[in-house]
């Protein structure tokens, strides 16, 4: 099951994220071979995520989820035609082609099962920072691909860019850390957020 969500917004270094190459041995090489336009790509094993191909994958099917990128229009009416590059889905279509191409030559995809996070373990969110994570980032860190008008983050000066390191002065190592540690506070609460922006390391007074 091959599931685009959200691919019409590619950005100039064409990052593209592909999720649930650990459902196939075969994707791996797949991806690779077919891999012929250029993308910068970001990978990840699990079969599990917020879109559509979860439903295929606990179907014992092999899943893919192409993906390039949040932006600060998500879900609001800003997010209009004009705001599409065409031109990278095409791209973006083409590797799928590619790939469809190459499994074409191949035996039956083999399924493989994932290490997946217990979705009942997924911490409940009493407050919110109001970001937009990077999900393109594979570094260290939480960076951010926007920040919401009138949430903390943006009352506090934190910018697009931004990345995180600390909350509270627990490690943010990634995108996991980042909601265990924030499932832990509670409205009204006052923390410190440490940040990298441009190298320089800055501290934010968050409120709740």
């Amino acid at each position: 099951m091959l599931n685009f969500d959200m691919v019409g917004r590619l950005n100039p270094e064409s990052k593209l994220a592909i999720n649930g190459v650990g459902t196939s041995p075969g994707w791996p090489d797949l991806i690779k071979s077919s891999n012929t336009f250029g993308f910068d790509i970001t990978s990840s094993e699990s079969g599990i995520g917020p879109s559509d191909h979860s439903s295929f994958y606990v179907m014992d099917m092999p899943v893919l989820h192409f993906f390039s990128g949040s932006h600060e229009d998500y879900h609001k009416p800003s997010d209009d035609v004009d705001k599409i590059n065409s031109a990278g889905m095409v791209r973006i279509a083409n590797l799928v082609v590619a790939m469809i191409s190459g499994m074409n030559n191949k035996e039956k995809m083999q399924f493989t099962k994932t290490k997946d996070a217990d979705p009942s373990s997924s911490p409940k969110l009493e407050v919110t920072l109001g970001v937009l994570p990077d999900y393109l980032y594979d570094g260290a860190g939480l960076r951010l691909d926007g920040v919401r008008d009138g949430k903390p983050a943006q009352i506090a000066g934190m910018k697009k860019g931004d990345i995180i390191t600390h909350m509270a002065g627990k490690d943010i190592k990634d995108i996991y850390a980042y909601m265990a540690v924030l499932g832990t506070f509670h409205k009204g609460d006052k923390i410190k957020v440490t940040a990298l922006r441009g190298g320089k390391e800055m501290e934010f007074d968050i409120s709740f």
